[in-house]
């Protein structure tokens, strides 16, 4: 149980003066202590209270949460109470209360992306899982050699107008896990987190084992919000044991991964990847970002008692305006770690097996919302406004010219041959989306929207055509009405006046926490080629990187490797970077649409006598404001 702390004399004395400091900063802090929680309430982390007590003789800030944690806080202007270490989330960046004022009060704050609002206060809860589902075409499985390689086109727009917490969804792309459909064997040993909490992927696990996902989007653990999205590498080795998203870093953690967490090595010269994720120029309404994942023979196959290891290294490639090429791949060792204690998935993995690349997809997956009812007892609902771009004929194009390859399929051009690829015919599925905790079905979409596919195979794209939008920007519904067991899609004006759902603002959260890389080991030794650097994108970050020698770039200095194999992988990256130009069209270019631009900053040019054989590595990113 929590109680409130109950000043002494002494205490009571000192408290106008402490509120005086936060209101000398331009805010009427004397609402800040009571009870606040998060929508929906799932655990005891999701309710608490701020309380005032004192240490040290002068007043303290605490909060208190129902999951028995606790930790200071302390005032750090512009409407943000800064957290002290004893916060669990302090090492992964989450250090900031970010406060809500309402005429002068206090009605709640954010923290990690979640809105916590105060008990009392004249708003709405602002809770989570306002929309979840899918926006998806099924894809036609290839012949089964077909399996080392895809490529496909994605649009990319602003979805939302503004930067929201809470707030997560993907542009359509790929999910590649290696093909062990003939495997009838546990892939995730115990000790993964899917083997230990998922038992409705097994009893074999194939779907979680290893995974190449990500792609372009909007991700809860962003730190540096964008209205437009970015583009994130991400994958997991060991049955989602943790995540790898840069040369660097996991998807969504700013402290750098371990060594042997490790798995991404940046290939290319030209492009810079920051640990937040790919930045765009803006202006992007609607045009198209090739990706293409292929298998690469950096590495030799070995052997041996300890790790057998395949030699397949996929590879990113984009087709972009300003860059075109590979930029990074995923190590083999990557994913043959995980079998050294547990013998029975040896070549099971992505460094050996061919990949099963299944449907295109657009998944809605955290999205914010607020619910009230009138006076009827009818519940209404509310999610933000999801925009898209549309033609002339009232359709928005969302994935194109999705194509397979065989293994071998990259010459040694850079280029991909295209008698080694295969087009498969594309099938549209419905729109289907629920919300809440309870999953309930939301329904009249088909009013305004449907999922279709356009042109014949080889030429084929999946997207939305919509009845009444010609050339601009349509939206999503953004209004429900409980009807049964169903929420049906209304119109603003069909909302009563006394559910305040109309007059409700989302909450907008600017850029959270900063990415750090050690100071020591990997990182240092033998360290990088030049000074640092630093580069401001249009997200509103700084990034700090350097030149290093590519074989001595972190990640891969995380192996221990010979000084042949290390000479080797060296003497391929600088044939890449001589040969492989960023102004030469490796994968096919697009049947329609304009390509898009990256943002500038993550354009770079090695310094002189470095154009050959180094590599760009990200060292840290933080917010350009300074703070």
């Amino acid at each position: 149980m929590l109680f409130l702390i109950q000043p002494s004399a002494r205490l009571a004395l000192l408290l106008p003066l402490f509120f005086a400091a936060f209101s000398a900063r331009g805010q009427d802090l004397g609402s800040l202590e009571g009870a606040y929680r998060r929508e929906p309430i799932e655990n005891g982390w999701h309710e608490g209270r701020i309380v005032v007590g004192q240490q040290g003789g002068q007043p303290s800030l605490r909060w208190k949460n129902k999951a028995g944690k606790e930790w200071g806080l302390s005032w750090a202007g512009a409407g943000v109470l800064r957290t002290d270490s004893s916060n669990p989330y302090y090492e992964s960046g989450a250090r900031e209360f970010r406060l809500r004022m309402q005429n002068g009060k206090v009605i709640g704050f954010t923290f990690q992306d979640d809105f916590f609002v105060k008990e009392g206060a004249s708003v709405l809860a602002q809770k989570t899982g306002g929309f979840h589902g899918y926006i998806s075409a099924q894809v036609e499985p290839p012949p089964r050699e077909y399996g080392y390689g895809t490529s496909f086109y994605v649009s990319i727009w602003p979805l939302v107008t503004d930067k929201l917490s809470r707030f997560q969804i993907g542009l359509p792309s790929t999910w590649i896990i290696p093909d062990n459909r003939d495997f009838e064997k546990p892939l995730c040993p115990p000790g993964t987190v899917a083997r230990d909490n998922w038992p409705e992927r097994g009893p074999y696990y194939r779907e979680v084992f290893q995974t190449i996902e990500g792609g372009l989007g909007y991700w809860v653990s962003t730190q540096f919000k964008s209205v437009n999205p970015k583009y994130r590498m991400n994958a997991t080795p060991n049955g989602y044991n943790h995540e790898i998203s840069s040369p660097g870093w996991g998807f969504g953690k700013t402290t750098a991964l371990e060594p042997r967490q490790m798995g991404i090595a940046q290939l290319s010269n030209r492009l810079l990847v920051p640990p937040d994720g790919l930045t765009f120029e803006d202006g992007a309404n609607g045009k198209v970002l090739g990706n293409a994942w292929m298998v690469l023979p950096f590495t030799k196959q070995t052997e041996g008692p300890s790790v057998p290891t395949g030699n397949q290294s996929w590879t990113l490639f984009l087709n972009s305006q300003n860059f075109k090429g590979p930029v990074a791949f995923f190590i083999p060792q990557t994913w043959s770690r995980l079998s050294q204690g547990y013998r029975t998935i040896v070549g099971r993995g992505l460094d050996a097996r061919p990949g099963l690349m299944g449907s295109g997809a657009m998944e809605v997956n955290t999205v914010p919302f607020f619910e009230a009812k009138d006076r009827s007892g009818t519940t209404y609902t509310r999610i933000p406004k999801i925009q898209f771009p549309t033609d002339s004929e009232g359709v928005t194009r969302l994935m194109q010219d999705i194509t397979f390859y065989t293994k071998g399929a990259v010459l040694s051009s850079g280029s991909f041959d295209p008698e080694k690829a295969w087009m498969p015919s594309l099938s549209a599925v419905p729109i289907r989306f629920h919300q809440g905790k309870e999953k309930v079905p939301l329904a009249g979409f088909d009013k305004h929207v449907e999922t279709a596919i356009y042109g014949t195979p080889g030429a084929q794209s999946f997207g939305l055509s919509w009845t009444d939008s010609k050339s601009g920007f349509t939206s999503l519904p953004e209004y429900f009405k409980q009807v049964g067991g169903h929420r049906i899609a209304v119109s603003a004006d069909e909302v009563p006046a006394e559910t305040k759902l109309r007059e409700q603002e989302f909450m907008v959260i600017p850029e959270m926490g900063s990415y750090t890389s050690p100071g020591n080991g990997i990182w240092t030794t033998p360290g990088p080629a030049s000074k640092r650097r630093e580069v401001v994108l249009n997200d509103g970050s700084v990034v700090t990187y350097a030149w290093y020698r590519f074989v001595d770039q972190p990640s891969l200095r995380s192996f221990s490797w010979t000084a042949e194999e290390r000479n080797r992988l060296q003497k391929l990256a600088e044939m890449i970077h001589a040969k492989w130009p960023v102004e030469n069209a490796f994968m096919p270019e697009p049947s329609s649409g304009q390509l898009v631009a990256l943002d500038r900053g993550v354009i770079v040019s090695a310094p002189a006598g470095l154009e050959v054989g180094y590599v760009p590595i990200a060292l840290s990113q933080r917010s350009a404001s300074g703070r």
